[in-house]
């Protein structure tokens, strides 16, 4: 009873703190989903957190979807993380396995890179990568955001090297003694064995790439190359006073990215346990 009691400051703190992030997440959402299924008139006349007078009202759902090229949008982004999870996937594991199993020269100096890559804002090097990406003739198509999701995601390969760490060096070593190559090894043992982190980092870099407004907006300019985000934007700037259409476009930006986390959310933290905890 005395331990509890001295607890419970501490256990005051935990819950509130925890009921304040809980506010300041969800009350937003829920704002712009009472708002999506409201008339104008309603989101006017009717206080914020009031109902809507119906949850089948879809016109401003019908609205933001033909006007605000959703089908489109969601397509383009289907490409651009579909490729770049494939692309990521890859690239980031073989990087791995190369600097968790090779010794060679400049080793050091290579960690130092991409360590520097990832405390350096990419802000500051956007307009090196823009003239690069223009001047080899990228710009204005899908393959601008692809390649430079895939060339900028460091953290994935500290991920997977710590997943390397729990991987025993001699399975490596009894496969090479039966004569398999290092390409047989990467893929028929070392590839499949990373599997749980490759799922980790394709759920969180699919969310944040449909996320992403930046890079779709500067390096593809199109309206044929909307992606959900930049359809997103392009909607509000034509419809900025229409609240309750705006709100409905917000709704079907955020479906894909929430549904995606939603279902695969156990992935995330069991990937990054596994990751974070050696054998």
């Amino acid at each position: 009873m005395n331990g509890w009691k001295r607890n419970l400051p501490g256990k005051a703190v935990y819950y509130f703190m925890f009921v304040l992030i809980v506010v300041i997440v969800f009350v937003p959402i829920a704002l712009v989903v009472f708002g999506a299924f409201k008339t104008r008139t309603e989101l006017f006349e009717t206080a914020p957190f009031s109902l809507p007078g119906s949850f089948l009202n879809m016109s401003n759902f019908k609205l933001a979807y033909e006007q605000g090229d959703m089908l489109r949008g969601l397509w383009n982004t289907t490409v651009i993380v579909t490729l770049t999870l494939m692309g990521n996937a890859i690239l980031g594991t073989m990087t791995a396995y190369i600097l968790n199993r090779f010794q060679f020269r400049m080793k050091k100096a290579v960690y130092a890179l991409f360590l520097m890559a990832m405390i350096i804002p990419a802000y500051t090097t956007e307009i090196a990568r823009f003239q690069i990406i223009h001047s080899i003739g990228m710009y204005d198509s899908l393959s601008a955001p692809i390649s430079i999701y895939i060339g900028t995601d460091i953290m994935q390969i500290y991920i997977y090297m710590q997943f390397l760490e729990k991987i025993s060096n001699q399975l490596d070593e009894s496969a090479m003694l039966d004569g398999a190559s290092y390409g047989r090894i990467f893929r028929s043992i070392i590839f499949p064995l990373l599997l749980p982190a490759t799922a980790t980092l394709a759920i969180l870099k699919s969310v944040t790439v449909m996320n992403d407004v930046y890079v779709p907006f500067l390096y593809m300019p199109s309206n044929e190359l909307v992606t959900l985000s930049t359809a997103l934007m392009k909607f509000v700037g034509a419809r900025g006073s229409d609240l309750s259409a705006l709100c409905a476009g917000i709704v079907l930006v955020l479906i894909p990215s929430t549904a995606v986390y939603v279902v695969f959310q156990r992935y995330i933290f069991k990937g990054l346990m596994d990751g974070a905890v050696k054998g």
